[in-house]
């Protein structure tokens, strides 16, 4: 089952759009040559323009608004007297001092160590229900349970904190504005003045560092925990980017003071808004990319190539380099998928802990996984396992406690991480789909039997809704670790119908090939009514899964329980600009960055844009970072798949003298959420973007 490198038709990607030929280039040299922008819900791309506080006024009234108030940092405690009497009336004085003590430990301190709340003994049924339903209604953030008694005769109501797993009912809609009801870290903030909004939004421009790297810095630094953060998408850590974000009463003045100390960050823009950010609140990303070292037969094959990306678009695929929607290891993703869709508990757990081949290049993950499959020593094992391995750690921990309980294992997984295996499964599928639709029936038309959203004519007959690309199913978002460029598959027709082309709407020309759609399975999708469908049951039934019905009744894991959305088969690049550059020395950058813009303008003390000097620090940056054990999930496994295409910065690409001139090709378009801009590159130089290919172009 395993494989050593995951290529692209692996996974279904192995057609293009246009039969012009590609050419040779390199993607990502210097992270530098890779520029991502947030583009808010209103079509504004964000960019970092000013390192500055508001004025010092504004400031001033709010810090003296602050100190004058006597009350203390569990404001958001002390706002729920009202409900703490209601609830002392329901349960007694004893639970609800119990109550009021544990909220001002989820106010103060680590959420992660805050042990559960145990009420009172209580045998009376409808008294329980009474106190669960008190719960519910009023405290968003807490989920409740029952637990043995002290005595055979009772029961306790155990309350903890609700982390977004199987008590969390409802659609993901339903859980962001549950979300907002989570009380946030204000160590620091001091009391917080009725008339200032008690969100502080601002521009985080980062250079080689994941989004939640980046947040953790600057929550270490200001001394609150991630949770006071909100943005609308993770962004790549090998590029340099800039997105909004939302931080929980803190002063413009107080975190602006930390661009002296941040290396590889910067932060501005900043305004008070009455509201925090959560992930899916972006209409997409604009993309600036630099291909270095680029070789073709004519300049003409580049500007064609060029031209029809603009004019045609890519086929929509994920792709490989999408964190980690398939894998660069032995194991790839989607195989734990379909191991958890068959309920195949243990083998889906042995090939998340097993020896990979990817593992080679860090020795300290290797010799973990090999001394587990040696010896089954969980304890010993822990003792190794980098801390940043979260879903393998979180696994053994589990099966320590509780020995041979696989199912229970994997739920141990944190939601977001282990969903991402039944997504992974249903991208693979939907890949495969892809290629199928394109080698049948083309790219120029829509034919009998294609999906497309259904249009306003009176031929339309609906025959299906469309969800969200990742609606509940996704828990707190699967996308929300991805690295490269997108932050969540939410759709812009989230609300719109499905039907099956009809020969009527072929002779009306309702529909072209862009409005072409294919569904990520799942029990309320429709499938199209051509050749297509066949290649989901087909590849399904050789992995012994049934998209029909689930074998086991492990929900989450369920094909039935996953509702499946839609997803475009090609997509165009928005407001696509592109030129040829020369130049002669690679270690220096090609493009402006949003930082480097400020500082030309207006020097900025402590502050340097990505320059020549920093050409090894960029090549070292990587190897210093490894070596912090707290890095978060998403740069680690990131690094430990295999960036796509970090090369060596101090050679050229064509291993020519540095003083020779080479050809770069700068690019610049949008994309919407869902879309890779990777797939985008593959579609013009049409060669693989895996990491093997892109580590032969400097041979």
């Amino acid at each position: 089952m395993a494989m050593k490198t995951v290529e692209e038709s692996h996974v279904g990607i192995s057609c293009y759009i246009s039969n012009l030929p590609g050419f040779r280039g390199v993607l990502k040299q210097r992270y530098s040559d890779f520029i991502v922008n947030e583009v808010d819900r209103d079509g504004q791309v964000v960019h970092l323009s000013s390192l500055d506080a508001p004025p010092e006024e504004e400031q001033r009234s709010v810090q003296e608004t602050g100190t004058n108030t006597s009350e203390s940092d569990t404001t958001t405690v002390t706002s729920y007297a009202a409900l703490l009497d209601s609830f002392k009336s329901l349960a007694g004085d004893s639970d609800a001092g119990c109550l009021e003590e544990f909220l001002n430990q989820i106010n103060t301190g680590d959420d992660k160590s805050v042990a559960p709340l145990v009420l009172s003994p209580d045998s009376n049924k409808s008294h329980r229900t009474a106190v669960h339903k008190f719960f519910k209604g009023n405290f968003k953030f807490l989920v409740t349970d029952t637990v043995d008694g002290p005595d055979a005769s009772s029961k306790c109501i155990r309350v903890r904190l609700n982390s977004g797993g199987p008590n969390n009912n409802g659609r993901n809609s339903k859980k962001r504005k549950e979300r907002g009801d989570k009380p946030f870290d204000s160590r620091g903030s001091k009391s917080w003045p009725e008339n200032v909004e008690k969100f502080l939004r601002f521009h985080l421009y980062k250079e080689n560092k994941d989004t939640q790297e980046a947040l953790g810095v600057i929550g270490k630094m200001l001394g609150i925990q991630s949770r006071s953060f909100g943005f609308a998408g993770t962004k790549d850590k090998r590029a340099v980017s800039t997105q909004r974000v939302t931080v929980y009463k803190q002063l413009a003045s107080r975190v602006a003071s930390l661009n002296e100390r941040l290396f590889g960050i910067k932060v501005g823009d900043f305004c008070y808004v009455n509201e925090g950010l959560v992930l899916g609140q972006l209409s997409g990303n604009r993309f600036t990319i630099t291909l270095r070292g680029v070789v073709a037969d004519s300049e003409d094959t580049i500007k064609a190539s060029a031209d029809a990306l603009g004019r045609h678009g890519f086929i929509n695929y994920f792709g490989l380099q999408v964190l980690p929607r398939f894998g660069s290891g032995s194991v790839p993703t989607h195989l734990i998928g379909a191991a958890l869709f068959r309920g195949e508990w243990e083998l889906a757990v042995d090939m998340i802990l097993d020896p990979r081949d990817g593992d080679i290049l860090f020795h300290a993950i290797a010799k973990a996984r090999k001394y587990y499959k040696d010896g089954k020593d969980i304890e010993g094992t822990l003792r190794q396992l980098p801390r940043y391995l979260v879903a393998e750690r979180a696994v053994l921990q589990n099966l320590k406690k509780s020995p041979g309980n696989y199912v229970q294992a994997l739920k141990a997984i944190p939601r977001t991480l282990r969903m991402m295996y039944v997504h992974s499964y249903q991208s693979f599928l939907w890949n495969h789909a892809a290629s199928t639709r394109v080698q049948k029936y083309g790219t120029e038309q829509v034919v009998l039997g294609d999906l497309v959203y259904c249009k306003e004519n009176p031929t339309g007959k609906v025959t299906g809704i469309v969800g969200p690309e990742c609606d509940d199913d996704c828990g707190d978002r699967y996308d929300s670790n991805i690295e490269e460029e997108v932050s969540e598959d939410t759709q812009e027709e989230s609300n719109n119908y499905v039907k099956v082309v009809t020969a009527e709407d072929l002779n009306l020309g309702c529909y072209t090939i862009e409005d072409v759609i294919l569904p990520m399975p799942g029990s309320r999708v429709i499938y199209p009514t051509n050749d297509v469908a066949k290649v989901y049951h087909d590849l399904a039934d050789k992995d012994r899964i049934s998209l029909m019905e689930c074998v086991h009744n492990v929900k989450e894991f369920s094909i039935t329980n996953v509702t499946g959305s839609y997803r475009r088969v090609f997509q165009k690049p928005i407001n696509f600009e592109w030129e040829l550059l020369k130049y002669a020395d690679s270690t220096k950058p090609l493009v402006e960055t949003d930082l480097d813009k400020i500082i030309k303008s207006k020097p900025v003390n402590g502050v340097r844009p990505v320059g020549a000097s920093d050409a090894k620090k960029e090549d070292n940056t990587r190897e210093l970072e490894n070596s912090n054990d707290g890095a978060n999930i998403e740069a680690d496994d990131n690094e430990i798949e295999g960036e796509e295409v970090i090369l060596p910065q101090d050679e050229s690409v064509s291993g020519t003298n540095s003083q020779d001139f080479q050809t770069a090709l700068k690019m610049s378009f949008t994309l919407p959420t869902s879309c890779y801009a990777t797939m985008a590159i593959r579609e013009l130089l049409k060669t693989s973007t895996s990491v093997a290919y892109h580590k032969t172009l400097n041979q």
